[in-house]
């Protein structure tokens, strides 16, 4: 009898399960695969009770690793992604994306018009915007010297700023070393490539390593470095943290990105995965994300909702005049092997 109580055990506590909840399975759950300290965790909770699942997060930390991670089979694992603008239309080529059923996502009539119907999704089929930001210098202040303006911070030995770390991110990287030389962030100028290489070999051997945009803004805070190249959201949070550092853009312009919102092409829960998109498109929930994460947001309807002082931070939303010096990434289609030769080079050496 023992031994059939044992073996019944189970059984019992299904049924006790089954009186409270119905069934005994497990509930429905959305594998979300993101950046690192990209979206509050209370939005993710609501999440969960509103739609009764389990959201499991996994992190990424450079697009390249998210790339990689898809095409070994990710795309089957995950439901939705967030993947950088540029990254888009190879997602699209590899048919690692599920176009979008417009019906799912009547939240769609919030974003600002300027950020849909990008050349690499002209009809949004596959993809919506979810966040954007800039590329720029996270520093500490330094009594003796005015905050830099100048890429030359990093690049330049005699105006630097101190140690300092750079991004860990192919293109955002190569970006920044073109735009001090004046050159266009999707140059596909071999001699300027290989200039950009020089410069970035030269600034590695002077820096203390590659990092994550979220590293890179910790070892500022924990003044382990004086500055560090990352993106804006990650600038903003530790200026929060930390009065005695500043976020800059500098003179010579920078790179201006957009995170777009994804379902996979293989997603095990599809719908889950849309009812996601749709809740992150409400006014409210955008401004949430939006004001946890410090990055601008791409939702008209959400500006209500967003903090004052966040509106008014030209680190978060830059004035006419530092836009003009912006200029987002492109799919380079063939040319991207000429990127993947400098980044292979500039590790290497």
């Amino acid at each position: 009898m023992r031994f059939l109580t044992v073996r019944l055990l189970p059984l019992v506590l299904c049924l006790g399960v089954l009186a409270t909840r119905e069934v005994c399975a497990a509930e429905p759950r959305l594998n979300l695969f993101i950046w690192s300290e990209y979206i509050d965790p209370a939005v993710v909770a609501e999440f969960e009770r509103r739609f009764t699942c389990k959201v499991v997060i996994d992190l990424y930390e450079d697009d390249g690793a998210m790339m990689a991670k898809l095409q070994a089979g990710g795309a089957a694992l995950y439901d939705v992604v967030v993947p950088p603008d540029f990254r888009v239309p190879a997602l699209i080529k590899l048919n690692l994306l599920a176009p979008l059923r417009r019906e799912n996502l009547p939240n769609l009539k919030h974003l600002d018009p300027k950020f849909l119907r990008p050349a690499y999704d002209p009809e949004d089929r596959y993809t919506v915007p979810y966040q954007w930001g800039t590329v720029g210098l996270f520093v500490r202040r330094r009594a003796d010297r005015p905050l830099p303006d100048s890429w030359a911070a990093v690049f330049d030995p005699a105006q630097s700023w101190g140690p300092f770390v750079l991004l860990d991110a192919q293109r955002d990287l190569i970006g920044v070393a073109l735009k001090y030389r004046q050159r266009s962030v999707n140059s596909a100028d071999p001699a300027q490539l290989r200039d950009a290489r020089d410069l970035l070999v030269a600034a590695k051997r002077r820096s203390v390593g590659f990092d994550g945009t979220v590293g890179g803004k910790n070892k500022v805070l924990a003044k382990l470095a004086a500055a560090a190249i990352v993106y804006s959201g990650e600038g903003v949070r530790g200026v929060a943290e930390d009065a005695e550092t500043a976020y800059v853009i500098p003179r010579e312009g920078s790179v201006i990105w957009v995170d777009r919102l994804a379902v996979l092409a293989e997603a095990p829960h599809r719908d889950l995965a849309e009812k996601f998109v749709n809740f992150c498109l409400e006014p409210e929930i955008g401004a949430r994300i939006s004001n946890f994460t410090q990055f601008a947001s791409p939702n008209l309807a959400a500006r209500p909702f967003l903090k004052p002082d966040d509106l008014k931070n030209p680190a978060i939303y830059p004035p006419p005049e530092v836009l003009e010096r912006l200029e987002m990434l492109e799919h380079l289609g063939s040319t991207a092997r000429l990127y993947d030769e400098v980044w292979t080079q500039v590790k290497a050496r």
